[in-house]
Order: C-alpha cells, then structure tokens, then sequence
C-alpha cells in the first residue's frame, strides 16, 4: 500500500513542506531515499524499535520511503515521527486518510516516547497555510505551537498516544490557549529596574536617547562603575515588543532551540551577551547545520559586547554590514538563508588596557600610545556606526548611599514609547524605516535640519573639537531624536550641543587627555 505524510523542514526561520511517501511491495528490505543526512538513516532503528514497544508490527516486506522535495537534505531527528506513521499507515495499522490530514513532527526513544525538537513555530505555521486539520507535536512543544490561531495542535508523550488518536480510539484534545491576552499580560514583567541604579544621571539619559531613537551606543569606563549593570536593564526601558515582532522573535529561538520548555511567545525583547571568545559563525549563523547566530537572536533586542575592543577584529568587522541593512545573508556552496539581525548595538569597554585612563582616584600605568593603541582595536566604520560614546564616570560615596527614590523604568519607558510614536508618524510613508536612527540623507535633509544657531554651533565645534565630518549625519540623527523627546518640531541649538556631547571618542585629542572624566 502507498501513503503520504505531512512533516517540514527549516530553511532559515521559516519551514518549507516535506512529504514522507511509504510504500510496501512484495519482497524484503527497508531503503530510504530523498537526501536524508546519517540522523534521519539511524531513524530506521529508533522507529522500528518505537512500533514494536507500542505492540505493533514493524513490516518484514520491503518497504521503501522517500522523502519529498529529493533535492532539499534532510537533517535531523524530527523525522521520526512521520516515518513512523508513514510506515503504520502504508502496513494498514493505522488510518491513512486521517494521517494524512495533520502534520506530524517528533523525535522518538527507544522505548516510544516522543522527545523535544527544534522550529515547532514555523512548522505550526506552514499547516496552518497548508489547510491542514492539526499538527501533532510533542507535548514539551506543544505551548510554542499553540499560539498559532485556526489549528488544532496536539501534544503527545508517546507514539501509542499517535497511533490511537488516528485511528480514532484515543481521547486527545486540542491545546487552546488565548495568546493575544497571554502575551499582553507578561509584556511589562522584568526582573530589573532603572530605579535600582545609584546615581549615573548623565548615562540613564544616554540610553533614553538611544532607546528613544534605536541608536547603537558604547559605555567607556572604569572597571566596576556600573557599566554591564546599566545595560542589563536596558530592554526595560525599550518600547514593548508588538505581537507581530514577539512571533518574528520566537520564529529565531525556536530554529534555535532557545525556547524553555512550555514557553509560548516571547513577551520581552531579547538581550543577548556574547562572551568576546566568540567566533564569526557562532555571531552572524550559518555552520554546517544551519542555525541563526547571536545577532540575529538579538533580533528586536538589544546585543550587548561587554569587553569591546577584546573582541577578535574579524568578529567585529562582520557586523558592519548587518548593523546597516538589518539583515544578514550566510551564503554557502550548499546553501543561502538569510536571517534578520534589526537589533541595537550596546557595547562596553575600559579606556586603556589597565582600565584606570583619567580614573579620579586610581593611576593609569598606561602610556598614551598603549591607551590609543587600544582603542585602535575597534576600526574606524565600525565606530562610526556607533551613534553614541558615552563615558561612565565611577560613582561617588553621596550617590551610593542616597536614599532618594530614583527614575523607574516605567517612567522613562513612556517617554520612549511617545517620541517612538512620533516618529512611526513620521516615517509612515517610508517603507522599511522605523526610527530616527534608520534615516537616510535624504530624510536627514527633509526632517533634521538645524536652526541657524544650530548650524553655527556645529561648526565651530567641528572645527575646535576635531570631529569628523563622518560623524555629522550621527549627530543630526541623535539631534532629531532628542528634538523628539523634547517635545519639539524643528531641532535646535541645545539639542545640537546634547547629541555633539554624545560623540566624545571622535575627538582628536581624547586618548591624550588624562583628565576626560571632569569634562
């Protein structure tokens, strides 16, 4: 008898269909075609140990399976259950016209319990387009899929749980949850506060900036003043994830295996904080098993480098291009996916190698040409593509042991959401452009164009200051957006003199100063 059943593969964040076709003939042996890698041959033992323990019968005639599209390999575990219920169906075990109504994904055991896979979103997405009645997943992934509306989704422990809902004896129920009122009660639960941070007045107002326009920025400091700490709790001041960009976010982590178990939608955006051992795949995907890498995890997020200029130059350099396209292409002889990366750089780093440079209290052993040496490490493109440089001065006795409430996220928080509604205004008829920070010149012409005084004022500063011409367009767009916090249409001369504060690292002269933290 011949059968199909309906299962997917993940080519990038989103699945593609994959039918398991069974037919058994007169004859013995078990042959699989259709490019499988050695995890899905060595499914043959697990499958055919899984019927048996449910108390069926593995068929001892010649069976042959392909998987279909021939040209596409398939890899991994998550076969196992459609080849299971392919081989049932074909041997007349269990009811073929019912299988092939779902789709089946799950890796079993010896003994037939069906074990946790990867990309249960995209794979719930693609029945849904295909008009399937349901998907059956296993039950530690059945959470993830449920958030997918119009489909039945079933989770299982095990194979015998399959067998008797398709053959109609079993008593599985769909998994309902209401997403929409889910996610919209867990979007605003942080387990961290601004309002938990001791003094820095000056840098909270850096990340209002930056949170408020979506603009990269790097914290230079000493070791200990509160650097990593500050930007831990920047997602809580960030605009709340909309439900649309919640299932772009969980589509990456569930290709990715990043999900907890029984975890539906992500309702915070991520913060991800590589180690700077980190190599170029493992920061920008790809491999010999395609999976999304560090930028593209942080996608909606915040990607956070601690260490800076620690970080392999090759490393770096790779993000040039995903910080201006929002997206990254991982090209390969077998393959090309392309992943999103719209993610907001936050990068700290020490002054010097010792990290005391300018230190009020501490002496710096390094010698200038050691301090311009080390920030030498970060390349000049690189760095011009950082909106805001920000110097973390350490904190003071009177600011550690006040008792004066501070600035919760929730009010800062709202600031950020108003000027982001602003400029979503702005930029409505601007297909691709969500923030101030994404504008073009063209834009920067049209909507962040100094008074006169503001004009004059980045002149002189240029001139006597030493900053680049590369850096005018940064400060425009880091302008606009403190216009924007202020409540302002035009942009003028202290918002100019507040966003050209933000760009201390294009000074000529900075490595040479002794004395920056009292600027």
């Amino acid at each position: 008898m011949f059968t199909k059943i309906y299962g997917a593969a993940v080519q990038g964040i989103d699945a593609i269909p994959v039918v398991i076709e069974a037919k058994i003939d007169n004859g013995y042996g078990f042959c699989m075609v259709g490019l499988p890698d050695t995890a899905v041959k060595e499914s043959y033992q697990r499958v055919m140990s899984a019927i048996r323990m449910c108390g069926l019968e593995f068929p001892r005639r010649k069976t042959l399976v392909n998987m279909t599209p021939a040209d596409i390999k398939k890899e991994g575990a998550a076969y196992d259950l459609p080849l299971a219920a392919g081989i049932l169906a074909a041997s007349e075990q269990i009811d073929a016209a019912r299988a092939q109504r779902f789709m089946l994904m799950g890796e079993l055991s010896l003994n037939g319990s069906v074990l946790p896979i990867k990309g249960v979103l995209p794979m719930a997405i693609l029945a849904r387009e295909l008009e399937l009645e349901g998907i059956i997943v296993p039950k530690a992934n059945v959470m993830e899929a449920a958030v997918v509306n119009k489909l039945k989704v079933y989770g299982v422990d095990n194979l015998k749980e399959v067998i008797d809902f398709l053959n109609g004896t079993g008593d599985l129920m769909p998994t309902e949850i209401n997403t929409r009122e889910l996610f919209y009660q867990n979007i605003n639960h942080f387990d961290c506060d601004f309002s938990e941070v001791k003094g820095q007045e000056n840098v909270k107002r850096a990340f209002e900036v930056a949170c408020a326009g979506g603009h990269n920025i790097l914290l230079v400091g000493s070791p200990g003043s509160g650097k990593s700490m500050m930007a831990k709790r920047l997602p809580t001041i960030l605009p709340p994830l909309t439900l649309q960009e919640a299932l772009e976010t969980t589509k990456i982590h569930s290709v990715a295996g990043k999900l907890n178990k029984g975890s539906m939608l992500m309702t915070q955006r991520p913060f991800r904080s590589p180690h700077h051992t980190i190599s170029p795949v493992a920061l920008v995907g790809g491999g010999s098993f395609p999976m999304p890498g560090e930028i593209s995890l942080a996608h909606n997020g915040v990607l956070f480098l601690d260490e800076f200029p620690e970080f392999n130059r090759q490393v770096l350099e790779v993000m040039r291009q995903p910080l201006e396209d929002r997206h990254i292409t991982i090209s390969r002889a077998k393959y090309t996916i392309d992943y999103p990366a719209g993610f907001m750089l936050v990068a700290s780093m020490n002054p010097c190698p010792c990290g005391y440079h300018g230190h009020p209290t501490h002496r710096c052993i390094c010698s200038p040409g050691a301090v311009q040496r080390y920030l030498n490490r970060i390349s000049g493109p690189l760095l011009d593509r950082i909106d805001l440089q920000i110097e973390v001065t350490p904190v003071d006795f009177d600011a550690i042991s006040s008792t004066r409430p501070e600035e919760s996220s929730a009010v800062i928080r709202q600031r950020v959401i108003k000027a982001r509604e602003i400029q979503s205004e702005r930029f409505k008829d601007e297909p691709g452009i969500h923030c101030n920070a994404q504008m073009t010149s063209r834009m920067l012409h049209l909507w962040a164009q100094p008074d006169e005084e503001g004009l004059e004022l980045m002149k002189t500063v240029m001139q006597r200051l030493s900053i680049s011409a590369r850096a005018y367009d940064r400060i425009l767009r880091v302008a606009r957006t403190i216009a924007d916090l202020d409540g302002s249409a035009n942009i003028c001369a202290r918002h100019i003199r507040e966003a050209i504060g933000y760009r201390n690292l294009d000074r000529a002269n900075w490595a040479q100063s002794n004395d920056y933290f009292s600027k």
